[in-house]
C-alpha cells in the first residue's frame, strides 16, 4: 500500500482525490493541500476517509507519493520538499519543471523521483522510443477555443485579445521552452513532449486560438530514423477550468495505478 498526498484541489486534484477515496487497490489518500481550506473541507466532507488538510510544504511528510495539481506558481513549494524527502513526485504542471531542472538533481541526490504523466497528450511512449535513436524533428500544434487561452502572460505582453478573435489565428510559434514560459497554464503538453523527445529548445510549438473548435486539440508530428508519427487528440475541456482537459485527472490516476499494478501496460 502506497500513500498519496495531493497538492491542489481544483479541476484536476479534486477529481483525483474522489477517485482515490472511491478505492484504488494499493493506494490510499492521506493528505491534501488547498488555498481555500474551508472550501476544501466542504469538498472532502462526504469522503469515506477524509484526508488531512495540510500546507504545501507538509505534503511530503504525509505520503509516499506527492501529486502536484496546483497553479504553476506554487510548483516548487510542492515538488521541492517532496523530492528532498526522497518521495515520488507526480507532476501535472510540467511546464513549470523546465526552468527548475535542479529539482531533478535534488531528487537524484535524495533518492526521490519525478514522474511526468501523459496528461492531455498522446503517444509519449512512441516518442520516448524514437528518442532512443535519431530524431530529426518534433512538432506540436495546439488549437484551443479562445477562452481556453485567455490570461496567458504572452498575450498580455503582445497585446493580443484572444476573446476578440473570430477566425482560426496562430498566436504563437517558437520552441516548447518559450511556449511554456508564455503560456504556463496551457502548454504542459508541450513540456511533456519535449522531455520525452529531443528537449524543450529543439521541440517546435504552434498555438492557435480557434473559435471553430470546442475541444483542446493537439497534433504531434515526429520525424525519426525509425518512425514517422502523426497523432491528434481532441480533449473535452474541463467545466471547472477550460484550460484543462477532462482526461488529465484520469491520466494522473492511470499513472498512479501503474506504480502499484502487478501488470503495467506501456513503457
Amino acid at each position: 500500500m502506497l500513500t498519496v498526498a495531493i497538492g491542489g484541489l481544483g479541476a484536476i486534484g479534486l477529481k483525483l482525490a474522489q477517485a482515490l477515496d472511491a478505492g484504488v487497490d494499493g493506494l490510499r489518500l492521506t493528505a491534501v493541500s488547498a488555498r481555500d481550506r474551508e472550501k476544501a473541507a466542504a469538498n472532502l466532507a462526504a469522503f469515506k476517509a477524509p484526508p488531512a488538510i495540510v500546507g504545501l510544504g507538509e505534503l511530503a511528510a504525509h505520503a509516499d507519493i506527492v501529486v502536484e495539481a496546483a497553479p504553476a506558481s506554487v510548483f516548487e513549494q510542492i515538488v521541492g520538499p517532496a523530492v528532498a524527502a526522497g518521495r515520488i513526485a507526480v507532476v501535472s504542471s510540467v511546464g513549470a519543471l523546465l526552468p527548475r531542472m535542479h529539482l531533478v538533481d535534488q531528487a537524484k541526490a535524495a533518492g526521490g523521483r519525478i514522474i511526468v504523466p501523459t496528461g492531455a497528450l498522446l503517444g509519449l511512449d512512441a516518442v520516448r522510443a524514437a528518442a532512443e535513436g535519431a530524431v530529426e524533428s518534433v512538432t506540436l500544434v495546439t488549437r484551443k477555443p479562445p477562452r481556453g487561452l485567455a490570461g496567458a502572460p504572452y498575450l498580455d505582453e503582445h497585446g493580443i485579445d484572444v476573446l476578440a478573435i473570430t477566425e482560426p489565428t496562430r498566436i504563437f510559434a517558437g520552441s516548447a521552452r518559450q511556449g511554456a514560459k508564455g503560456f504556463p497554464a496551457n502548454v504542459n503538453v508541450a513540456a511533456a513532449l519535449a522531455l520525452a523527445g529531443i528537449g524543450p529548445d529543439c521541440t517546435t510549438l504552434e498555438i492557435w486560438a480557434d473559435p471553430t473548435v470546442t475541444r483542446n486539440t493537439h497534433t504531434v508530428k515526429v520525424e525519426a530514423d525509425t518512425v514517422r508519427l502523426a497523432m491528434t487528440i481532441e480533449n473535452v475541456p474541463s467545466e471547472e477550468n477550460p484550460r484543462t482537459g477532462r482526461i488529465t485527472p484520469l491520466s494522473l490516476l492511470a499513472c498512479l495505478r501503474g506504480l502499484v499494478s502487478t501488470l503495467k501496460v506501456g513503457s
